[in-house]
């Protein structure tokens, strides 16, 4: 097997988008949003003979508490390769990585693969990380029958699409009576015709909710960004949720390889009671369908049977819409200076503080 960095996003996406699983946090355009920001990424191709056997895309993050490499649910391994040439390509991967690390001034690299979770799916020579880099358990909602990472592509063309009343049926009693109660208050959700000029209706949402939940949020060149350059290919929505022509919540979804992923939301405290985000998110669903696609995200939930996590108040809302939990590997850290001691120090530190 050969790695070399590459340099082609056609072939790069079209190989991403036949894999089972296929994060769009792996696909070319995400590695433009991270260089808009001036966080370059680093793309690696693994060739076995004339095919792609895997892709990687790492990010140069320049953190205060240590300079690294992040990889976003990567790498992506072929689903045709026997275990013998998957452990191959990873090596050879994991090889490059640490070379460009190193080149890079990075005290470690920093793992979080979109990988399920099995027993024996330890990966020598790294450690766990301290702090989850993405969501590890994340709520999936199948729109086609039967589930579709549970099937092979080509069968997944002919699958049913099950009917909006299905939907409905199959959610918490309790979510189907909040998406009805908030079409009798009036709200009214639009999907917008100038997503770069409404994501900033989104920032200032965004912004009273991170200050209403205390927690760290992207930042607003992040989310400008990303509208930008998603929308550009028709592959994001921004949604606003309007209530007496005031807009009271919003979300920017990204659709890309046939599955929608709920990325951000925010909405107002002014009228909290009245069940927006609902509407907003069966919105969203109606409309992945009419897109054709498979699988609609609903991205990160806190794990079974803790009673502390930041994750748990949004669990309750995303887990009523009916759908399927994911458990995946725990982030995975590879050290490569002395450096990476204090890093993990901090880190241990604000797992605790932040009720990890």
């Amino acid at each position: 097997m050969t790695v070399s960095e590459a340099n082609d996003a056609r072939s790069w996406d079209a190989f991403l988008g036949t894999q089972t699983f296929h994060p769009f946090l792996q696909s070319w355009t995400m590695g433009e949003v991270y260089r808009s920001i001036d966080q370059d990424p680093v793309r690696l191709v693994v060739h076995e003979g004339d095919e792609i056997a895997g892709i990687c895309q790492a990010i140069v993050v320049p953190a205060r508490r240590g300079r690294h490499l992040a990889v976003h649910y990567g790498p992506i391994m072929s689903s045709k390769l026997a275990e013998s040439n998957r452990t191959s390509c990873l090596d050879s991967l994991f090889r490059e990585l640490r070379r460009i690390a190193t080149l890079e001034r990075c005290a470690f690299i920093r793992l979080s693969p979109f990988w399920l979770r099995e027993p024996n799916s330890d990966i020598p020579n790294t450690l766990p990380s301290p702090l989850h880099l993405l969501a590890e358990h994340v709520w999936y909602l199948p729109l086609r029958h039967p589930d579709p990472w549970s099937v092979q592509h080509a069968i997944l063309e002919s699958a049913t699409v099950p009917t909006e009343d299905e939907l409905l049926m199959n959610m918490r009693k309790t979510t189907r009576n909040l998406i009805r109660r908030a079409e009798r208050d009036g709200v009214e959700i639009v999907a917008s015709a100038d997503p770069e000029n409404d994501v900033e209706t989104f920032i200032a949402l965004h912004e009273e909710t991170r200050k209403r939940h205390g927690f760290t949020p992207y930042s607003d060149a992040f989310f400008r960004a990303q509208v930008r350059l998603f929308a550009a290919r028709g592959e994001c929505t921004v949604y606003l949720a309007r209530f007496e022509k005031e807009v009271i919540a919003s979300s920017i979804h990204i659709h890309t390889f046939g599955e929608t992923s709920y990325h951000h939301g925010a909405s107002s405290f002014k009228h909290a009671k009245i069940p927006a985000s609902y509407l907003l998110q069966w919105r969203a669903i109606t409309d992945a369908i009419r897109r054709g696609d498979h699988i609609y995200n609903f991205w990160g939930i806190a794990p079974e049977g803790v009673i502390r996590h930041p994750f748990l108040g949004v669990t309750l809302f995303k887990t009523g819409f009916g759908g399927t939990k994911i458990d995946l590997v725990h982030c995975i850290d590879i050290p490569l200076n002395p450096l990476y001691r204090l890093t993990r120090l901090i880190e241990q530190v604000r797992k605790w503080r932040r009720g990890f």
